[in-house]
């Protein structure tokens, strides 16, 4: 609308998320899959947002920092306010005048957040979340750790959440798929950084279906932060007996290999009406 950032209004909400992601670490990441095609803007800031802050925990930064990384995350596609819908939200892909179009948003927001009091890690993520480690992205085609690190991590989150959203031009990939992705891509991310957010949220994110060996459909609902290939698990539907069975919580890795995962599923083939309830009300924020 014109207006300036109120960061008296920002921050408590940065500040207020950044402390439900460190009592439960998963918990505000996963209900942030809950996606709405309305105000996708602010929902993908907010989601970043939760990301930001739970990749910092995972890093060990002090609650200062934490609380800097969230808002870095909240606030770092504000110059997309001065972007006109019609490239916003376009269906499909974007013209060369489009996409440069598309492209300011970086400058409009450090612009933007110049007349605010944020901190110089919020304004370097507004500014440089499009650059890419090997020198090819924008505004200024930084190179490496010439890009600052929280902007390296806002990267990351970024991307994460872009590609798990649905939107109307594309369908939303599934989480483990979008980490396989992401870490093929050799030249956009800092693999060190990646890998440290794949540990943070998991090889399989909550909220993920998986057939175990067993032959049990499960949805993962938490992490083991030291074997993230086996996290706790809900398992519900038998594909033996092509039955729903009765909900049982299984720690894969307490299992002592009597289960694991053997590969995900696609909850749109098997079309599980209430499989968000399942994890969902596992999660307490």
């Amino acid at each position: 609308m014109g207006k300036a950032v109120s960061t008296t209004v920002m921050m408590p909400l940065a500040e207020a998320i950044s402390a439900s992601v460190i009592r439960n670490p998963h918990a505000l990441t996963s209900v942030a899959r809950l996606k709405r095609h309305d105000g996708y803007t602010y929902m993908h800031s907010v989601e970043v947002c939760a990301l930001m802050t739970a990749l910092a925990c995972e890093l060990e930064f002090d609650e200062q920092a934490i609380r800097e990384a969230g808002a870095a995350g909240l606030l770092h596609d504000i110059g997309k306010t001065l972007m006109r819908l019609n490239v916003l939200n376009k269906r499909g892909k974007l013209t060369a005048e489009e996409f440069g179009i598309a492209k300011m948003h970086p400058e409009d927001g450090w612009r933007i957040l110049q007349s605010t009091d944020v901190s110089t890690g919020v304004l370097q993520v507004a500014l440089h979340h499009h650059e890419k480690f090997d020198g090819s992205g924008y505004p200024h085609q930084l190179k490496g750790e010439a890009i600052p690190l929280l902007a390296r991590m806002g990267a990351v989150c970024d991307v994460y959440d872009a590609v798990t959203s649905e939107r109307p031009y594309k369908a939303a990939w599934q989480p483990a798929e979008a980490l396989r992705s992401m870490a093929s891509w050799d030249a956009h991310f800092d693999k060190s950084i990646l890998a440290r957010f794949i540990k943070c949220i998991g090889i399989y994110p909550v909220g993920t279906l998986v057939r175990l060996e067993s032959g049990h459909l499960a949805v993962v609902l938490d992490q083991n932060r030291g074997a993230i290939s086996a996290p706790v698990v809900k398992k519900f539907f038998s594909t033996k007996s092509n039955q729903p069975v009765i909900p049982q919580v299984l720690n894969l890795e307490k299992a002592q290999g009597s289960d694991r995962i053997v590969r995900v599923e696609d909850p749109q083939v098997w079309n599980f009406p209430h499989l968000t309830e399942l994890w969902l009300n596992h999660i307490a924020l």
